[in-house]
């Protein structure tokens, strides 16, 4: 049903693709003009975040940060034109210039996940649309009531009809964008087993695919951190969304006398999980010892509801699933000790996205930055497209020297010299 909707927005007497292009045609300007003279969004905070409570489960608090850490790349959209700059290198040859501009795609298209309902999109359109592109969203089945809200914004602050385009639905909605010619690039944020296909099908079809999967991260305590500061964020990034970040600290390798620091983690307040399929995959299978159990956590007046409270496990092995990556989900930290070289565990771990080193001196910092073990490494903080969405033009261009060195009209008729 998804797909024979957005095939009748494709087939509307002005296509998609040639609403891009006009759209670009008087630069990227007008777009931008839109996000910043109709204050697109920071007068409906409050609104976008009761709608990611009501339908993701976020505290109201968390829910009002997943919007303005979006709203933060709007901000980046508007100051686009600086980034959307050319090249020119004149003289390549005798009377040879050459010098490049970016050009829009055309369409591009969003895959966003549940967990952030907000910051996710506003990741995608407010870029691709800055960059000259009309722009097809598909927000996740299970919440999509913010993207709907973000997509009348925009429509009030006066794009026209047909530069944001949504589109609801699951596999068949999925396949139109990866299948759809007109459709030339897809961003996407969610699990791998989903990344991998939409990389996969996309790619076959010619169209760029930039797919963020996966994702969860570890940190290494070191004995010598600062203790209080490095408990809070443990918490923070453990427990924050109920766990259920793309980058959602899963485990702490703990060092030395760092060890026995994880039964002194402050409390936190969390939201329910998404459904009751990521409530049974929270659980503690594995043999490790827990030392503090929320699987039974109890809300009163939604006793039926998707709660997990704050997990923490201690003696987790690098062979278990949920320091691979796993299965795990939910506000559930795992704890595993640091006794071989704490070099040697990173390379042990698979399928990492980042990790986080807390410690008071610079030893052990210089020791992990080479050889790099992680496309992102952080140190004392928790772990946080022009390029993408344009394409290149070259254009080489020469000029005669001798055409400018006419000093009278020519009346005769031309001859072969």
């Amino acid at each position: 049903m998804a797909a024979m909707l957005c095939s009748a927005v494709f087939k509307q007497k002005t296509p998609l693709l040639q609403l891009g292009r006009m759209w670009y045609s008087s630069s990227s300007v007008p777009t931008t003009k839109l996000f910043i003279d109709g204050k697109f969004a920071t007068n409906e905070v409050k609104e976008l975040a009761r709608l990611i409570t009501l339908e993701q489960g976020k505290t109201l608090a968390d829910a009002e940060g997943d919007v303005f850490r979006g709203l933060q790349v709007v901000e980046h959209a508007c100051s686009i034109t600086s980034l959307m700059l050319g090249e020119t290198l004149p003289s390549i040859t005798k009377d040879m210039d050459t010098y490049t501009y970016r050009l829009p795609l055309g369409v591009c298209a969003g895959i966003a996940p549940f967990n952030f309902p907000a910051m996710i999109p506003l990741w995608m359109f407010p870029i691709g649309m800055a960059c000259g592109n009309t722009y097809l969203m598909k927000p996740s089945e299970r919440v999509p009531g913010c993207t709907m809200l973000l997509a009348k914004l925009l429509q009030d602050a006066g794009a026209p009809d047909g530069t944001l385009n949504i589109i609801h639905g699951q596999h068949d909605a999925v396949n139109f964008i990866c299948d759809n010619p007109a459709i030339k690039a897809i961003s996407f944020v969610g699990s791998n087993q989903a990344g991998e296909y939409i990389y996969q099908r996309g790619s076959q079809n010619g169209k760029r695919v930039q797919s963020n999967m996966g994702a969860k991260n570890h940190g290494v305590v070191m004995p010598d951190a600062n203790k209080e500061n490095t408990l809070n964020q443990l918490v923070g990034a453990a427990f924050g969304a109920a766990g259920q970040r793309c980058m959602a600290l899963s485990t702490a390798i703990l060092v030395g006398e760092a060890r026995d620091w994880l039964p002194e983690l402050p409390g936190a307040d969390v939201g329910p999980l998404i459904s009751p399929e990521a409530k049974a995959r929270s659980g503690v299978d594995e043999g490790a010892a827990l030392l503090l159990d929320g699987r039974n956590v109890q809300v009163k007046g939604y006793e039926n509801g998707n709660f997990v409270g704050p997990t923490i496990i201690s003696k987790v092995t690098p062979e278990m699933d949920m320091l691979q990556g796993g299965r795990s989900s939910g506000p559930v930290l795992g704890g595993a000790g640091g006794g071989e070289p704490v070099t040697g565990r990173h390379q042990r771990l698979s399928q990492r996205g980042g990790t986080r080193t807390a410690t008071g001196g610079t030893a052990i910092v210089h020791r992990q930055r080479r050889p790099p073990l992680h496309a992102r490494w952080a140190v004392n903080v928790p772990i946080p497209g022009i390029q993408f969405y344009t394409q290149i033009k070259t254009v080489i261009s020469q000029w005669k020297a001798e055409d400018a060195t006419v000093t009278s009209p020519a009346v005769s008729m031309p001859t072969i010299r």
